[in-house]
């Protein structure tokens, strides 16, 4: 019989629901990896663009690093991408909630009326409900799979906003190299506050944002 498969149906609900609010939570966090490559390659690119030999070692004036916490929090087009993104998932998880409940509703009937069911009864509509979790779980994986599709085009715009900025922003300042720093993945583990650019990266990220939407 298949109305024992259909059982635990109650608790795979609720594990999908988990999944898609976990893939929210990690929205920062494959962003701030994001970032971490941005000023990584940045790095490296200002290297190679320098036409001195390699032992010569760049002064600390042309070093300056970037809080990505802070940026990530200040920046306005992440914060309205990040928005935009929470609200579809919570959307999807909404969805999904409602889904779920209303066949555990089918199922909760099905298990009162089982009894006094014939035996094709019961055979055509375990089939059904088990059909329909079927349908549950390809639509929780098809939301799933949209949901990661947008995250990763919207860092990806994230990405190329950052580079194109730093790259003439460190060019008009005769900066070197831009390091990125954040507690959840201190790449640096010192450096003098002298050094710190970030204000002046999210105001001009900030700027540019603004002149994009008008």
């Amino acid at each position: 019989m298949l109305f024992f498969k259909i059982l635990p149906m109650k608790e795979y609900i609720w594990q999908i629901i988990d999944e898609n609010l976990n893939m929210k939570k990690s929205f920062n966090y494959v962003t701030m990896l994001a970032l971490g490559l941005v000023f990584t390659l940045f790095a490296a690119s200002c290297s190679q663009e320098t036409p001195k030999a390699a032992t010569t070692a760049p002064t600390t004036q042309s070093i300056v690093y970037v809080n990505s916490d802070s940026l990530l929090n200040k920046y306005e087009y992440f914060k309205s991408i990040k928005d935009k993104f929470e609200e579809k998932s919570k959307k999807a998880q909404a969805d999904l909630n409602t889904k779920g409940t209303a066949f555990q509703r089918e199922v909760a009937q099905y298990q009162q009326q089982a009894n006094a069911m014939s035996a094709d009864h019961r055979s055509a509509t375990e089939d059904r409900l088990a059909r329909k979790q079927q349908e549950l779980a390809a639509y929780n994986q098809n939301a799933s799979a949209a949901l990661a599709n947008e995250e990763a085009a919207e860092n990806e715009k994230l990405y190329e906003k950052v580079a194109e900025f730093l790259k003439k922003y460190a060019k008009d300042k005769g900066y070197k190299m831009v390091l990125t720093y954040s507690k959840s993945n201190p790449t640096v583990l010192f450096a003098d506050e002298s050094l710190d650019v970030t204000e002046e990266v999210v105001a001009g990220l900030n700027k540019a944002y603004s002149t994009e939407k008008k």
